[in-house]
C-alpha cells in the first residue's frame, strides 16, 4: 500500500517501496512539497522526487539502482578524440562548473527523459533544486562553444557521493563532454560512485551498471556524511580521465 505523507511526515523506510509486479516499482511515498530540507532528507536515504504536472509529489527508490562507478567510466575512442579536439580549441571551446546553473537546469527542464514525452523538472522541482544550489548542494557542469551554452548537466553532492540528475545537449556530444568533465573531477575529489537512478542503454554504454538497493544504501551511509567538496573547475583533472587505465 502506498504511503501518503505531508510536510511534517518523515519519509518512510525504503523497504516499504512498491515492489516488482506493482504498477510503480520503487515508489516509496506520495505527497508533501519538494523543498531543500526535504531533498536533504531524501537523498541521504537514496530517495528522489519524480512526478509529472498534475500529479502529487512522488518519491522513489528503485531496486536495483543504476550507478556509474567512476573507475568504470568508458571513455570510448570516439569520445576521447572529440574531447581532445574540443579542449584543444580553448578558449573558443570550454567547460565550466557552476558558471550557469540556472540556465543549465532550465535547459534540462526542456529535455524529456528517454521514453517520455514530457519532463520531470516541473516548476516546483526547478525552484527547489535552484534554492538547494544556492545552499551549495547542487552543481552544474556547462559546455560552451563561442560563448554559447550548448550542453551540460546538474548533480547533487553530499559528502563524497554524487547524484547525477539530468543533462541536455544542443550540439553533438556536448552533454557527453560535460559528463566526462564530471567524471574527471569526481576522480580528482575522491568520488567513487555517481548515482544514475534508472537503467538506460546510454548510461550502460558509458560504464554504468545496476546495484542492489541494499548495497546502494550501504554506500550512502559511508559517503554522504563528509564535508562539502570544492567543485572549482580544474584543467588538470582531465589527465585523470585520459591517463586512467581502461576499465576491465
Amino acid at each position: 500500500m502506498l504511503c501518503w505523507i505531508n510536510d511534517q511526515t518523515p519519509l518512510p523506510p525504503t523497504s516499504l517501496a512498491l515492489g516488482p509486479g506493482s504498477e510503480a516499482p520503487g515508489l516509496v511515498a506520495a505527497g508533501g512539497r519538494v523543498t531543500p530540507q526535504r531533498l536533504e532528507e531524501a537523498y541521504r536515504r537514496g530517495i528522489f522526487p519524480w512526478y509529472s504536472p498534475g500529479q502529487p509529489v512522488l518519491w522513489w527508490s528503485p531496486d536495483p539502482r543504476m550507478v556509474l562507478q567512476v573507475a568504470n567510466f568508458k571513455l570510448h575512442r570516439s569520445l576521447a578524440k572529440t574531447l581532445r579536439r574540443f579542449l584543444a580549441q580553448a578558449p573558443r571551446c570550454r567547460v565550466t562548473i557552476d558558471a550557469a546553473f540556472e540556465q543549465t537546469i532550465a535547459h534540462c527542464a526542456q529535455t524529456p527523459r528517454a521514453g517520455q514525452d514530457g519532463t520531470w523538472i516541473v516548476p516546483s522541482v526547478l525552484d527547489a533544486y535552484t534554492r538547494w544550489h544556492r545552499q551549495g548542494r547542487v552543481h552544474s557542469v556547462e559546455t560552451w562553444i563561442d560563448d554559447q551554452l550548448v550542453g551540460g548537466l546538474y548533480f547533487v553532492n553530499l559528502g563524497t557521493m554524487v547524484f547525477g540528475e539530468s543533462m541536455f545537449s544542443h550540439a553533438s556530444d556536448a552533454s557527453k563532454i560535460a559528463l566526462a568533465a564530471l567524471v574527471a573531477h569526481a576522480r580528482k575529489l575522491g568520488v567513487t560512485w555517481i548515482d544514475c537512478q534508472q537503467n538506460t542503454g546510454h548510461l550502460a554504454s558509458l560504464g554504468a551498471a545496476e546495484v542492489a538497493r541494499v548495497d546502494f544504501e550501504a554506500h550512502l551511509a559511508r559517503t554522504t556524511r563528509g564535508p562539502e567538496l570544492d567543485w572549482t573547475y580544474d584543467d588538470s583533472a582531465w589527465a585523470l580521465l585520459f591517463d586512467a587505465p581502461e576499465p576491465t
